[in-house]
């Protein structure tokens, strides 16, 4: 049995020009065209960069700020994107695998020609054609070259403004902590018989609460305060075994399998040992949450010339679009409980090691995490931003 794939907007414009009449369609036509001129006028007006690309990468539409950023041509026939933005994995977008196509993307990156700029990259498919994607290109190379004077001042501004969130979190925790031991207090006078079951609920109450204080102070102090870092030549195959085996009762209590395929060795790359941990605790932690019925996490490692690449993947509920331009802005958690610092330390740790960090995901069905550290030997620059083999603790 063949399915009919679902008509594209070309073959339903078509179907109702065919049916109209002379004056019909000649009117149609001036509406399109007065609607296109309308739209274009938006299009250009805004600063991000904004393209339409087909699955061959051919551009169908660019805005103004977008031929400026990349210094497109007039005559785009013979153009792919690629060509311009070199630094994306186009492979893995692109492969026979269409589901890859239909996955949000993130990442930034920098950019050469026609002037040395940082920009971040966003592809959305279209939900009615996938054959085709929206590019979103954002210019942060301002941000990026900001004096270290502003950046000191925006980073006591940040940290203060950290301060007061962290101060209005643990406030209910502190509430609650306060109020249950105040029954307790009652409950244990002179002329009081205390109920003990009653007492024992209160008193893991009270643990819970302290907890909960103690996470969001570690994650504030890890968020603001790393501390030296002790650099040293590493195998990140050991580092991933390590935080999998600090999380494997979690793991294992939420019915999630683990594996791990990488080659047998892996070239070493220059870092710290308990900063990466605490990153990749994050990533793990963020795709372990996301899997609240179970599921799976693959944990791909490779290597070019250039880079050591480290690929997470889960099976969870995936990124809405919405969320995932808001995904790394501190305190602003999407899960019950979080702090929302998870992702602002994974991409603080991320940016120290010099390394590059995309997310590629599809609501309903998962979210990849990859990460791109430097090789030894090549130009470590500070970022803004096999066999299979399973993992056995």
């Amino acid at each position: 049995m063949v399915l009919k794939k679902k008509d594209s907007f070309l073959d339903r414009f078509i179907e109702r020009v065919d049916s109209m009449d002379a004056n019909s369609l000649q009117a149609y036509i001036l509406h399109l065209s007065r609607e296109k001129g309308f739209f274009e006028t938006i299009f250009n007006a805004v600063e991000e960069g904004i393209l339409v690309v087909d699955r061959s990468l051919h551009i169908r539409y660019h805005n103004k700020a977008a031929k400026d950023l990349l210094g497109l041509p007039d005559d785009l026939d013979k153009i792919r994107l690629s060509q311009f933005l070199q630094n994306i994995d186009w492979f893995r977008i692109l492969k026979q695998d269409e589901d890859e196509w239909t996955r949000m993307s993130r990442q930034e990156i920098e950019i050469m020609y026609p002037e040395h700029r940082y920009v971040q990259f966003y592809l959305v498919p279209h939900d009615e054609d996938n054959s085709f994607a929206t590019v979103i290109l954002r210019d942060v190379s301002e941000t990026r070259q900001r004096t270290m004077r502003e950046l000191e001042t925006e980073t006591s501004n940040y940290v203060s403004m950290l301060a007061g969130e962290v101060a209005h979190e643990i406030g209910n925790p502190l509430n609650s902590l306060y109020l249950n031991l105040q029954l307790l207090n009652r409950m244990f006078k002179p002329d009081e018989k205390p109920d003990i079951e009653e007492s024992r609920e209160m008193l893991k109450a009270c643990r819970d609460e302290v907890e909960r204080l103690d996470n969001i102070i570690n994650q504030f102090l890890h968020a603001i305060r790393p501390g030296e870092n002790a650099m040293l030549d590493l195998d990140i195959k050991d580092v991933i075994i390590d935080t999998l085996t600090f999380m494997q009762t979690e793991i294992e209590t939420k019915d999630i399998s683990v594996k791990c395929n990488w080659p047998e060795v892996l070239p070493k790359i220059y870092g710290d040992v308990s900063q990466l941990k605490q990153a990749f605790f994050n990533v793990l932690r963020n795709a372990v949450q996301a899997m609240p019925q179970g599921g799976e996490i693959v944990v791909n490692g490779f290597y070019n010339d250039d880079h050591v690449i480290l690929e997470f993947t889960d099976t969870g509920h995936g990124i809405s679009a919405d969320k995932l331009n808001r995904m790394f802005d501190p305190f602003k958690s999407f899960k019950k409980g979080g702090t929302g610092l998870g992702m602002m330390i994974i991409e603080r740790v991320l940016r120290l090691h010099g390394a590059e960090m995309s997310v590629d995901t599809k609501e309903g069905e998962g979210t990849a995490i990859v990460i791109k550290f430097p090789r030894p030997g090549r130009r470590i620059r500070v970022l803004n931003a096999a066999e299979p083999r399973n993992w056995t603790p």
